[in-house]
């Protein structure tokens, strides 16, 4: 899930031992809702980035070689120890992002379920196999094998600091690649607890490999990731820094996967349970102070049902308590600079004739920003047009379910959508353009493993978790072996007209008719 604005710069990687910093090029994480230090790191360079990626290539080679049963014995071990450190890796990631305890240890749980999934599965999904040669190539045994790239590079986001970068890294470790992970520069202490716990591991089975190393620092040290030559990069963050990210990988032809924002709409039919779609509605919009990139930011409701559906996304919007203290609903802002954001496309929209039902101007008060609901909200409103990412819901009435996909397919970005209906879920679902859906829910898909999470146009390209996601850290390596001569020689310049003639017979009686 991903994150927007500088942040998002390609930043710091991580590792199975932190890099060693430039001596007095430092930076501190902070806690956003007193200030309070939490950490201080390194700020790597690009010297000390490019040395991170050659041990890692090192390493790669023996990590491969441990084949997929050895790797999924670590891969369990390390498993097992994040679940006994939830507690204390959850308290890191409150402490860096400000979100309650409960969401952080979710967080994690949502992670070692991929982590488990990614090891399991990678055998049967990577693993070299038989495929048909067909009949014009019947002498050849051909088979298809998903060899690791070596090293890959993950750029990590703040939001979730836990959960988004392991998407990538769990399935990439799982392939065989060893990691170079730069995590955001405001969650630098969730990257070093995460690669902490997998150095215990390896030690504890005697190894002393880097197979996962943390860079921390800036956009310059995310840069210097994406030009070390690693195998491939891994980013989640803005559309904007994706870009910025694609042309550093462009140097090299490093190939990239890229997950961005979203501008998620949710769609409530006619028969749709209005309570359940209220509740998922608002939960979707502002949980995590609305920083998830798969978030709610957009509800069409279709007219016959929308003054009913309205009625209660306030009652239960007025409900939702921020805060820092632990009963709160949701914390702080993370990015300060966020905040700006949120209220300018807040003032947009009241500018353009859109009303709060729920909150408004007050309601931002840094580093809080308590919940809004808006309606009415043009079509042209940035609120409607540009990523959010904060606890600002809009609210609009469609005179049916064809104008709420046209409206919700009206946007560059086209990552997650939920659409409530009894009946038509799945038919509504099919006609968006975004990667994933959840029907009569939101954000569900983020949390099975065997399902693929990414995006189209602005949202970026590739995807991680699943069987798919495997692949992506990997490069398809096709192989055929003549088992007996061929009956029809035409690969040799000694072929004659006769041959041509009958492989054309051949052709004709098989596809010909």
């Amino acid at each position: 899930m991903t994150q927007t604005g500088t942040s998002a710069e390609p930043g710091a990687t991580g590792g199975s031992d932190a890099v060693g910093g430039t001596p007095g090029a430092e930076f501190t994480s902070l806690d956003p809702r007193t200030g309070a230090v939490v950490g201080t790191y390194p700020v790597h360079d690009a010297g000390q980035v490019n040395a991170a990626v050659a041990r890692a290539a090192a390493a790669a080679h023996w990590w491969a070689g441990l084949g997929f049963a050895g790797r999924r014995t670590l891969l369990g071990a390390w498993r097992k120890m994040l679940v006994e450190r939830i507690d204390r890796i959850a308290e890191v990631v409150t402490a860096e992002t400000g979100k309650p305890a409960d969401d952080a240890r979710l967080e994690l749980v949502l992670a070692v379920d991929h982590l488990a999934w990614a090891a399991r599965h990678a055998q049967g999904v990577l693993g070299r196999r038989k495929v048909s040669a067909g009949l014009l190539m019947s002498n050849q045994s051909a088979t298809l094998a998903y060899p690791p790239f070596g090293v890959v590079g993950v750029i990590g986001p703040w939001n979730y600091p836990v959960f988004t970068p392991m998407g990538s890294i769990a399935y990439a470790l799982a392939a065989g690649n060893a990691v170079v992970f730069k995590p955001s520069e405001f969650t630098p202490g969730v990257g070093h607890a995460l690669a902490e716990t997998f150095v215990e591991v390896l030690a504890a089975a005697g190894h002393d490999q880097p197979v996962l190393q943390v860079v921390t620092g800036f956009g310059e040290t995310g840069a210097a990731l994406c030009r070390s030559g690693v195998g491939k990069l891994a980013f989640t963050g803005s559309t904007a820094t994706g870009k910025r990210v694609m042309a550093a990988c462009a140097e090299n032809l490093t190939p990239v996967l890229i997950e961005c924002g979203g501008k998620d709409p949710l769609i409530v039919d006619a028969d749709a349970d209005l309570d359940a779609a209220a509740d998922a509605a608002v939960w979707g919009g502002m949980s995590n102070a609305g920083q998830t990139c798969v978030g709610v930011e957009r509800v069409y409701v279709v007219e016959p049902v929308a003054e009913e559906f309205l009625r209660r996304v306030v009652a239960k919007a007025h409900a939702v308590r921020t805060g820092g203290e632990p009963t709160a609903d949701f914390g702080p802002m993370t990015m300060p600079a966020q905040i700006d954001v949120v209220a300018g496309q807040l003032r947009d929209a009241l500018d353009k004739g859109a009303r709060a039902l729920v909150g408004g101007t007050a309601s931002v008060r840094p580093p809080y920003i308590d919940p809004i609901v808006l309606t009415d909200v043009p079509e042209d409103s940035t609120a409607i047009t540009q990523e959010t990412f904060g606890p600002l819901l809009t609210v609009n009435r469609v005179a049916d379910t064809e104008e709420a996909i046209t409206r919700a397919n009206a946007t560059a970005y086209g990552l997650g959508a939920s659409v409530f209906s009894a009946k038509r879920g799945e038919e509504i679902a099919a006609r968006l353009r975004c990667g994933m859906v959840a029907v009569n829910g939101v954000i569900t898909f983020a949390g099975v493993p065997a399902l693929p999470f990414g995006g189209v146009g602005d949202s970026g390209f590739g995807r991680i978790h699943g069987e798919d996601g495997l692949r992506e850290f990997t490069r398809a390596q096709a192989v055929t072996r003549q088992r007996f001569a061929p009956p029809l020689a035409v690969m040799t310049f000694s072929r004659g007209a006769r041959t041509m003639g009958r492989m054309m017979k051949l052709v004709r009686a098989l596809y010909g008719r």
